[in-house]
């Protein structure tokens, strides 16, 4: 028995996104691409990718905070919390991490490690910690970040 489709409303992707989802899946499972929104498909399809690519750089400077808290905090109490954010945000970085944003990543990864360095930094003085010792280029390889060693 074929499954049957309702129609449409226009501004259904306005009114109920997650309607707006499952019909367009509906749509494509029964080759109707001709019923498609095809305009508002091609922004979310946009979005996904740019969101997986904000998700990996957020997860890289996360880490990267976290190897500079390891190596240049004296503090003794955090240092399992921070090792467990690195391996938490590792793991969910493999998730979403492409062979071409790999490479985006290797690119930019002077620009987050500066993004992160700040974020250290002021983390380390709010605890009333010296953070003029962070290097001021990335130490860290890629293959660092997304393995398993930790500082």
């Amino acid at each position: 028995m074929a499954t049957r489709i309702k129609p449409v409303k226009e501004d259904l992707y306005d009114e109920d996104f997650y309607v707006w989802t499952q019909r367009q899946a509906e749509l494509l499972r029964a080759g109707r691409y001709d019923e498609l929104d095809v305009e508002h498909l091609i922004e979310e399809v946009e979005d996904l990718g740019g969101a997986a690519k904000k998700s990996v750089r957020s997860r890289v400077r996360t880490i990267l905070e976290h190897f500079l808290k390891l190596e240049h905090s004296p503090a003794v109490d955090p240092r399992a919390g921070w090792r467990d954010t690195i391996r938490t945000q590792r793991d969910d970085l493999l998730d979403d991490l492409t062979p071409t944003l790999r490479r985006e990543l290797e690119e930019e990864l002077a620009e987050l490690y500066a993004r992160a360095r700040q974020r250290a930094e002021g983390s380390l003085r709010d605890h009333g910690e010296a953070a003029a010792a962070l290097p001021a280029t990335c130490p860290y390889t890629l293959d660092q970040i997304t393995g398993d060693w930790l500082p």
